[in-house]
C-alpha cells in the first residue's frame, strides 16, 4: 500500500482528493497547518510518504488587501519551501512530488499550452512562478516532481456552489461583456489526472489541469442557465467586482484560455471536455 500525505487537505480538492485515493487502497495522511511549522513532525512525515500532494493556499476569491496578498504569497510559497527542506532532511525520501500552480500564470492574450505561452506580469501571475520554482528544488533531491496548473475545478461544491445560487434564483448572468476566457475541469478528470500521473512514472515537470476545450464566461452562463432552466438576464458589470475584490477581481473578469497538451500527448483522457457536459454532469448528480 502507497501512502500518500497532503498539505492542504480540508479544501475543496483536498477533501475529493483524500476520498478518492482512500477508496483506492491508498494510505492518506492529512498535513496539517500547525505541522508546517514543526521541522521534526513534518520530516518524520516525508519519510512515511510515498507521494506529496501539496495543495495549501489561501483561496484566491476574496478581497486583496496588501495583508491578504501577503497570506496569498506565504501560505504557497512558504508552505512548499517547508515540504521541501523536511523532503531534504529526510533519510528516505518521497518519490514523487505533486505541486499545485494556476493558469493565472498565463497572459489573457492568446490560447496556451505548456509549450505556446506568454506569463503574465501581475500579482497572480508573481506568486505562481514563486510557487512552482519553490516545489522544482525538490528535483535536486532526486525526487519525481511535477506541478498541475488548475484551471477552475468544478464539481459538488467549491467555485461552483457560489456560482449556482444567483442563478437558481433566476437573477444569474455574465461577468461583463462575458467574452473573457474560462479555462475550467471537472473534478472528477482532475482525479484521475492525479492516479494517471501517479501510475506513468515517466512523467514529470508542468502540466496544465483544465478541459481541452476551454469555454468563455458566455459559454458558462448560458450552460449554467440551460442545465437550471432559469434566465440568464442580468449582467454582472465589472466595476461591482472591483469594488467587492479591490485587485482580486481579475480572477473573474481576466480569464485564460489554456489546453492540456501535454497530458494529451502523454495519452490521458478526459471524460467531460465541454462546459455544456460538465456543468449538466454535476447539476444532474445533485
Amino acid at each position: 500500500m502507497k501512502t500518500i500525505a497532503i498539505s492542504g487537505s480540508s479544501g475543496f480538492v483536498g477533501t475529493n482528493i483524500k476520498k478518492f485515493f482512500s477508496k483506492d487502497n491508498f494510505e492518506v495522511i492529512s498535513i496539517e497547518r500547525e505541522v508546517l511549522s514543526n521541522e521534526e513532525e513534518l520530516t518524520s512525515i516525508m519519510e512515511k510518504a510515498d507521494i506529496v500532494i501539496n495543495l495549501a493556499g489561501a483561496n484566491i476569491i476574496s478581497r486583496w488587501t496588501e495583508s491578504y496578498k501577503k497570506l496569498l504569497y506565504t501560505s504557497r510559497i512558504d508552505t512548499t519551501k517547508a515540504l521541501v527542506n523536511a523532503m531534504s532532511k529526510a533519510q528516505k525520501r518521497p518519490e514523487l512530488l505533486i505541486s499545485t500552480s494556476a493558469v493565472g500564470i498565463y497572459s489573457n492574450k492568446d490560447c496556451y499550452d505548456e509549450e505556446y505561452y506568454e506569463y503574465s506580469d501581475d500579482f497572480l501571475a508573481y506568486v505562481c512562478k514563486e510557487w512552482e520554482k519553490e516545489a522544482l528544488k525538490a528535483k535536486e533531491l532526486d525526487i519525481r516532481t511535477a506541478i498541475f496548473r488548475f484551471g477552475i475545478i468544478l464539481g459538488d461544491g467549491g467555485a461552483l456552489e457560489k456560482m449556482l445560487l444567483p442563478f437558481k434564483m433566476g437573477v444569474g448572468g455574465t461577468i461583463g461583456d462575458g467574452n473573457q476566457h474560462f479555462s475550467f475541469i471537472h473534478i472528477e478528470d482532475l482525479l484521475n489526472a492525479y492516479k494517471f500521473l501517479i501510475e506513468n512514472v515517466d512523467l514529470n515537470g508542468v502540466f496544465n489541469l483544465t478541459s481541452p476545450m476551454p469555454t468563455t464566461n458566455k459559454g458558462l452562463t448560458k450552460a449554467l442557465g440551460t442545465a437550471l432552466n432559469r434566465p440568464t438576464f442580468f449582467p454582472i458589470p465589472e466595476f461591482v467586482l472591483n469594488l467587492v475584490f479591490s485587485e482580486g477581481a481579475k480572477v473573474l473578469t481576466d480569464g485564460q484560455c489554456v489546453e492540456p497538451k501535454r497530458l494529451l500527448d502523454s495519452g490521458f483522457s478526459f471524460k467531460h471536455t465541454t462546459i455544456d457536459e460538465t456543468i449538466n454532469n454535476i447539476v444532474n448528480q445533485k
